[in-house]
């Protein structure tokens, strides 16, 4: 599934990231990589952009950006 399909507070981990050029490059020096977990904070009132929360740190992204990350949604654990 993409990225921009998990809603608030699902966990997911990166499977593959697309694009090309400057913004596939933009998102792999942000630390979303292949086998990163990565968390939904939340999504911004009109749902873009998105916030991320990769390694500790919160990333925004738009949800056109979040279209190019595959993910592997992960089941809560309690």
């Amino acid at each position: 599934m993409l990225l921009s399909e998990l809603m608030e507070g699902e966990t997911g981990v990166i499977v593959r990231v697309g694009g090309n050029g400057a913004l596939r490059r933009r998102i792999l020096e942000m630390g979303i990589v292949k086998g990163t977990k990565i968390y939904i904070d939340k999504y911004a009132p009109l749902k873009d952009p998105l916030e991320l929360i990769v390694k500790n740190y919160h990333i925004s992204l738009r949800v056109e950006e979040a279209a190019q990350i595959t993910v592997e949604k992960q089941q809560q654990q309690d």
